[in-house]
């Protein structure tokens, strides 16, 4: 005989016990404040105050060259990020990068992440968690501060 259960189970959606409530609780990360995920509009914001920043010294040192303003882009990141943690434009929106342990990024993190950022496919495809390609590739996460 068929069961309310066997036909009913679609009525009640798929099972939702693995999936977690909020980006980084599968982390361990908190929900809000200090130490959360830092969500889409802070990371938006903060990339676009770096490249600005990056475009602004590509004019005036090498007359606007496309190729200059990523290299200076990547360089501000690689340098900023692997000895401070953050850049300008993270530094302006409250954010930082830091490995999923807790630790600094550190330069070599910094480096794989910025030249991945670069080809701009990882910063766009991210996991439930919100990172980016480039922060999975180096086991990195971009946090409030």
């Amino acid at each position: 005989m068929v069961d309310r259960k066997d036909i009913g189970s679609w009525l009640t959606g798929p099972d939702t016990s693995g999936i977690s409530r909020y980006p980084g609780e599968r982390l361990g990360l908190p929900e809000t404040g200090p130490g959360s995920i830092a969500r889409a509009g802070r990371r938006i914001v903060a990339i676009l105050v770096d490249w600005g920043i990056a475009l602004l010294i590509s004019n005036f040192a090498f007359g606007g060259d496309p190729w200059a303003n990523l290299a200076v882009f990547a360089a501000e990141q690689m340098l900023l990020v692997g000895t401070l943690g953050y850049s300008i434009g993270h530094r302006l929106v409250g954010i930082h990068v830091v490995r999923l342990g807790g630790g600094p990024a550190g330069p070599l993190a910094a480096v794989v992440r910025a030249l991945l950022l670069c080809l701009g496919i990882p910063a766009v495809i991210f996991d439930p968690d919100h990172r980016g390609l480039h922060d999975k590739a180096m086991n990195t996460v971009l946090v409030r501060r």
